[in-house]
């Protein structure tokens, strides 16, 4: 009988401050950060990996909520886990004193999230197969079966989900080839932080274009005239056929963020994203409706399937955002995946920061071969980033995603990476100015 025997963690932390990568009007310096999981089994050539991404300080308080867990997985029969991972993260979620700390959101659910991750992960790796493609290769009733449809079913029921499944089946075979012949579309962040000057958006928007990125992304949110001015930049730079999204990152109150978009009119946006709280769902119905035809999204700070629910329900955005670490796991996401779906929302993910990039492109790419159908009028968010830092880094060719072949959920760090970057005692943090910084 094979177990797990434990969940390694760690505390990595890159020092992406001191160039500005990652910066935005309320994250001005961020030390993007992993809360990086192992699940170790008694066979030595077979483990989990996952991770919660965070932005510097507090890493340490996600990996103590992680740690919390250990005694809910260490010693489990493998099997068992694999063979019902839907139960598995229930059990997770189902402490009530840990659950207590949220409920379904916040450290402890993202906690709960990377090693259910780390278990999807193991799950794909002992299959054989790149998640998106293990994910792909369930039966709708398999699918189903990961899902928790508590407080869900005045959304979306067991039985609506299966029937959109089966509906969807016929044509996967197609979309698989579709897939790996295509990629997945993405578009970029890389130009548009908000620290970097106005010649470094200039060059890399230009870069992004020849790469052949038919979208970039600018943070906007600290200064109107600023934002006017570099957007307005930024369409001259690139001309009028590259679509121009924006990111306030929760920056405004509502009635800012009406006003500050109405300065913003000329540009023609792609869609605004996080205009406003992520958990102001009518707030981001007001916007929405006062901005028309501006497309509204939110996501990627929304902490559980209920939120996503009520976003849907309440028409508060045209598009959304998922985030393959912030929500309880790859199960949680599958629900949000055909709540979106059902209500005809595109999914537009998210992957500004370590690592999201190398997991979300399989839940994407599941979503266009088991669930919606869909992937040419959506595109997953890349960021130029710490991918050499991953044994199976994400490969991007003419704007697209290339779909990964490699067993798992591409999560695993190199060993010498970990080492390197681990804080507060590894080599890149015993330089004074980043020690400084990060205390």
């Amino acid at each position: 009988m094979s177990r797990i025997i434990a969940l390694d963690t760690y505390d990595v932390r890159f020092p992406t401050s001191r160039e500005r990568d990652g910066s935005d009007a309320m994250n001005p310096d961020p030390d993007y950060s992993a809360a990086y999981v192992v699940m170790r089994t008694d066979h030595s050539s077979l483990s989990g990996y996952g991770l919660a991404f965070t932005i510097g300080r507090g890493n340490d308080v996600q990996k103590a909520a992680i740690d919390a867990l250990n005694h809910h997985v260490a010693g489990l029969d493998l099997d068992e886990v694999i063979d019902d991972l839907g139960g598995f993260a229930r059990r997770l979620i189902g402490d009530s004193q840990l659950r207590w700390l949220g409920p379904e959101k916040g450290v402890m659910h993202m906690a709960i999230g990377a090693v259910v991750n780390a278990a999807w992960d193991l799950a794909a790796r002992a299959a054989g197969k790149p998640l998106w493609r293990f994910i792909a290769d369930m039966t709708p009733e398999q699918l189903v079966a990961t899902i928790d449809f508590r407080y869900l079913s005045d959304a979306l029921t067991p039985e609506e989900a299966l029937t959109m499944l089966h509906a969807a089946a016929p044509g996967k075979s197609r979309r698989l080839q579709q897939l790996l012949a295509e990629g997945y579309p993405a578009y970029t962040t890389s130009p548009g932080w908000l620290g970097y000057s106005d010649e470094k958006m200039q060059h890399l928007a230009r870069e992004a274009v020849a790469a052949g990125f038919r979208t970039i992304k600018l943070k906007v949110g600290m200064n109107v005239e600023d934002d006017v001015r570099r957007c307005r930049l930024a369409r001259e730079t690139v001309g009028p056929d590259i679509a121009i999204a924006v990111d306030a990152n929760q920056r405004w109150d509502v009635p800012d963020a009406i006003a500050w978009l109405h300065h913003l009119s000329d540009v023609n946006l792609a869609w605004v994203e996080e205009p406003t709280s992520p958990d102001d769902i009518l707030g981001h119905a007001s916007i929405r409706r006062a901005v028309s035809p501006v497309p509204i999204s939110t996501g990627e700070h929304t902490h559980n399937r209920v939120m996503f629910k009520q976003l849907f329900q309440a028409q508060a955005i045209d598009l959304v955002q998922i985030d393959a670490a912030r929500v309880g796991g790859v199960n949680e996401n599958l629900a949000i995946l055909l709540m979106a779906a059902k209500y005809g929302v595109r999914v537009f993910p998210h992957a500004g920061g370590v690592g999201l990039c190398e997991l979300v492109q399989h839940l994407a790419m599941a979503d266009f071969i088991a669930i919606s159908g869909k992937k040419d009028d959506r595109a997953i968010e890349f960021v130029d980033h710490l991918h050499e830092h991953f044994v199976d880094p994400v490969v991007i060719a003419n704007g697209c995603y290339i779909a990964p072949n490699a067993p798992g959920f591409s999560a695993q760090m190199h060993t010498g990476s970990v080492e390197e970057f681990r804080y507060p005692d590894g080599q890149a943090w015993c330089e004074p100015a980043h020690t400084a910084r990060a205390s």
